[in-house]
């Protein structure tokens, strides 16, 4: 029966979005190993031994069930995924990622693969410094010498500065930053589907669209002359009613809030569906409402081409939405990216779903999660 061991492993990168690097990196390993122990700072330096750019390293522990020699083939099929490309006697050069092994548990590893405990840890500030954030007292096994003394006792002078950057464990950590996802897309593109999935995976609490009641609805996709105005008032209504209601106070139990809805969408629809002079008054009204609601930390629209929404919305068999046209559904998208030009880019997310099926393809619900939290990680990096 094989033992845990734990496992000190130093991440750097001097490429790219460095940050990015260093969490997906992090989750990846706790995913491919085991489970993330503590992370230390962020430290930015300059690279040491070649001319490159400003690197960003980190240290971590995990506990693992793979020996050394299998830890450091997830580490190099890791590095390779994430663009690093090691050539042999080429010498040190720019990297998005470099993931070493320091330490493995206590034991001494000399083999042609691996040489435990790192050879070089002691000579390195860039080291040294965030392996003291999380292990000041671990004993080098050669050298009998706990991290505070090596680092007392380094002679490498290169200057490091702690950044505020915060690296997170897991998923679940990270989406604990957050406040509020917003899920948007046309009708019929899968955002209630996917917000459910989401705060179900991240305890997350689910805020929802009540659109079944709205008794003008039905009569709308019927009658829109008639209907619009009142219907998009109603709309307007409900959904600042109900975001206020939802939004104003967080649930202690759950780590943050997505909504299968951004209260804007009342904005984007009135514009489609109401005579200039309708819009303008409910222009108006919308302005003084949408001063008060809270807005996203990021907003994620489902792009789904009119072909696929009206499957999906056949498929779904909700009566009062057999009847809606196509130049319809064309003309709501093309508002939102109207929209979302204007939208702050930091915040807005476009996800092509015409390829993907998150329902039953668990790999495409992981693309686009992992472009969300790439959303993310670029805005706070």
């Amino acid at each position: 029966m094989s033992t845990e061991k734990t496992v000190y492993i130093s991440i750097g990168s001097n490429t790219g979005n460095r940050y990015v690097h260093l969490q997906k990196a992090i989750f990846e390993m706790g995913k491919r190993l085991g489970p993330v122990l503590d992370i230390s700072a962020i430290y930015e330096n300059e690279a040491v031994g070649f001319d490159g750019g400003l690197f960003y390293n980190a240290c971590l522990s995990l506990n693992t069930k793979f020996g050394p020699n299998q830890v450091l083939a997830q580490l190099l099929q890791l590095e390779k995924e994430m663009g690093r490309e090691r050539v042999e006697g080429q010498g040190y050069v720019s990297r998005p990622i470099d993931l070493d092994i320091l330490y493995y548990g206590e034991e001494i590893v000399n083999n042609q693969n691996l040489t435990l405990p790192h050879p070089r840890l002691q000579e390195r500030s860039f080291v040294l410094k965030p392996l003291a954030d999380i292990a000041p007292q671990f004993y080098h096994p050669l050298l009998q010498k706990d991290t505070r003394n090596l680092l007392m006792e380094l002679r490498d002078k290169n200057p490091l500065v702690k950044t505020k950057l915060k690296l997170y464990k897991d998923r679940n950590h990270f989406f604990s930053r957050l406040q509020l996802i917003s899920i948007e897309g046309n009708i019929g593109a899968g955002k209630t589907t996917l917000s459910q999935m989401i705060a179900d995976d991240f305890n997350a609490k689910l805020v929802l669209e009540r659109f079944a009641d709205n008794p003008f609805l039905p009569k709308f996709y019927k009658d829109q002359n008639r209907y619009a105005f009142a219907l998009e008032m109603s709309f307007l209504a409900d959904r600042y009613q109900q975001f206020m209601d939802d939004t104003s106070q967080f649930d202690l139990f759950k780590q943050f809030m997505v909504s299968d809805y951004d209260i804007f969408k009342s904005l984007i629809f009135a514009k489609v569906t109401l005579q200039q002079d309708e819009f303008d008054l409910y222009r108006r009204v919308f302005n003084v409402m949408y001063k008060e609601v809270r807005k996203p930390d990021v907003y994620v629209y489902l792009y789904q081409n009119t072909e696929r929404l009206l499957e999906q919305i056949q498929k779904r068999g909700r009566s009062y939405e057999q009847d809606i046209k196509p130049d319809y559904l064309n003309t709501i998208n093309k508002s939102y990216m109207d929209f979302l030009k204007s939208y702050p880019e930091q915040n807005a997310l476009i996800i092509d779903m015409q390829d993907l099926d998150f329902v039953e393809n668990r790999a495409d619900y992981e693309v686009i999660l992992d472009a969300i939290e790439t959303k993310i990680l670029s805005k706070y990096s």
